[in-house]
């Protein structure tokens, strides 16, 4: 079977931070295709591991990538 959830990528000094927010599982990489590579298989090894009531208490449904405009001073 196929899941799809989200991953956000950021630049952190010379690493870069995968997250999915979905099941709130981060890894890293020294570029971002690797930093992706590594939380997939982050993921993999969750699903492969963890028991179902760890995977239902994890897994946040949807999330949503938008922007904020705030007052800052």
């Amino acid at each position: 079977m196929t899941k799809h959830y989200s991953a956000i990528i950021e630049r952190e000094d010379t690493m870069y931070v995968a997250l999915c927010p979905e099941l709130d599982i981060a890894s890293q990489g020294e570029t971002m295709e690797i930093a992706k590579a590594n939380l997939i298989e982050a993921v993999e090894l969750f699903f492969e591991t963890a028991d179902l009531s760890e995977i239902e208490g994890r897994e946040h449904g949807e999330a949503w990538l938008t922007s904020l405009e705030v007052t800052v001073g």
